[in-house]
């Protein structure tokens, strides 16, 4: 029975690009898929696209192509990735440009349009907000539209003989199902492969994590050689045996903890992952350690897809930022506790933003904790920082309260400094489903 191999390259935009790389040229691959859209991240790129027409794909798709293409040719593999963000045109133009430069010919790159439908919106003003039920057509700001297309895009660019295969938004497991539907000639209302292929996108979608990486709990859950951490594969046989792995004499591990950690992230029901390609039915899934490093996976299946696709639409939500100062030596917690009344106690007074928290790195930054229960164990930290965010509609509201803090290096507690600030324009992002005729898919390519 034939298999193919399908390698992770990358699990979000910013993710190590060397486990990747190493994967590419020692793991004997067909495919090698990059995820690297989150929710929020399309928007934004729209907003650059909005500025500059030639940008809004992914910032890292140069210097991670340029890495790429060359191995992908050598050892013909094919590439998979929605790096296209929200210029897929630009990122194929770009793809060719970066092959043309490095001499690389008998290449044909591909771009999978139709997930953007922000000029189409209005026929949906009254359609409700999945998260808040209020009209779409209420919501003000918008910047982007983007639905979650599923692998019938990868699928038939692959069977028009594309080498490499950019999108924009679609599913993370689409990008891995794709070539299996192809490879396979796997039929799109086969639900039960669809599901089978749809854990093995989920297994790989965030790269490191399934061999070892957010795993990892020193003394607890322990991962050998972290800094060498080895990405993951899959052997994929034709009627959807599966089998987890990374490449031997990298660090990490692939196990059935590992695993299942990774089976069960951001997955609401077991039962019902819905998918544009399927609702998965990950709830009979089983995981047998088979050999060093290698896990067979079983029991996904799947059931019909919906009618409805989901679309990710970024408003413009106002403004948010961060200051903080630090403080050490004798005294240096009660002169922080000192620090996080006052600045409270002046954005009472005198601002009144929409939202804000001054916390303590260290102490109360993540959990809550009275300022009055003293430093935990009674011991003296040398160091601590004070951390003040903020919300608002108004950027100037936000410019004054992080000049008052800067202030505090001359009028407020003694030896502070270290003072750094960053306010950017919020983003944020609600969704909709829309019909699934509704979206048209269509293609742009590149041949070299």
């Amino acid at each position: 029975m034939r298999t193919i191999r399908i390698g992770s390259g990358a699990g979000f935009s910013n993710d190590r690009v060397e486990p990747g790389i190493e994967l590419l040229e020692k793991g004997k691959l067909d495919y090698f898929c990059l995820e690297c859209l989150a929710e929020r991240t399309i928007a934004i790129a729209q907003k650059e696209k909005n500025l500059d027409p030639n940008i809004g794909y992914n910032p890292y798709l140069a210097y991670r192509m340029k890495k790429i293409l060359p191995i992908a040719a050598k050892n013909h593999v094919k590439v998979i990735t929605n790096m296209g963000g929200a210029n897929v045109q630009k990122a194929v133009e770009k793809t060719a440009e970066i092959a043309r430069n490095a001499g690389i010919s008998g290449l044909k790159i591909v771009g999978v349009l139709g997930d953007d439908i922000f000029d189409r919106l209005d026929r949906y003003g009254d359609y409700p907000i999945f998260e808040t039920g209020e009209r779409l057509g209420d919501l003000k700001n918008k910047v982007a539209a983007n639905a979650y297309l599923g692998c019938a895009g990868i699928v038939q660019a692959l069977r028009d003989g594309a080498d490499i295969v950019i999108t924009g938004r679609c599913s993370d497991p689409a990008l891995f199902l794709g070539p299996l539907a192809y490879e396979f000639n796997w039929p799109m209302d086969d639900y039960d492969l669809m599901g089978k292929g749809t854990v093995v996108g989920h297994l790989l979608e965030c790269s490191g994590q399934v061999s070892g990486g957010n795993f990892c709990v020193p003394g607890y859950k322990d991962v050998e050689d972290l800094w060498h951490l080895g990405f993951p594969y899959a052997d994929v046989s034709e009627d959807g045996t599966i089998e987890i792995s990374k490449l031997e004499g990298t660090g990490g591990r692939v196990d059935v903890q590992t695993c299942s950690e990774q089976l069960i992230y951001e997955i609401h029901d077991p039962t019902c992952y819905y998918t544009p390609d399927c609702v998965a039915d990950f709830s009979n899934v089983s995981f047998e350690q088979v050999g060093k490093d290698r896990v067979r996976v079983s029991g996904a299946t799947g059931r019909p897809r919906t009618d409805t696709l989901k679309v990710s639409v970024g408003y413009k939500d106002g403004y948010i930022g961060s200051c903080g100062l630090s403080f050490g030596g004798p005294k240096c917690f009660e002169r922080t506790v000192l620090a996080v009344q006052t600045m409270e106690k002046i954005i009472e007074t005198y601002y009144h933003p929409a939202e804000h928290r001054v916390d303590i790195i260290g102490y109360n930054s993540l959990y809550p904790r009275d300022l009055s229960e003293g430093f935990p164990g009674g011991a003296e930290p040398l160091e601590l920082r004070m951390r003040v965010a903020v919300r608002d509609a108004d950027k100037e509201t936000l410019t004054m309260i992080f000049n008052e803090v800067d202030a505090f290096t001359i009028d407020g507690p003694a030896n502070c400094g270290g003072m750094e600030r960053h306010i950017t324009e919020l983003v944020a992002v609600l969704s909709v489903l829309v019909p699934r005729e509704d979206i048209e898919i269509s293609y742009v390519e590149e041949v070299l």
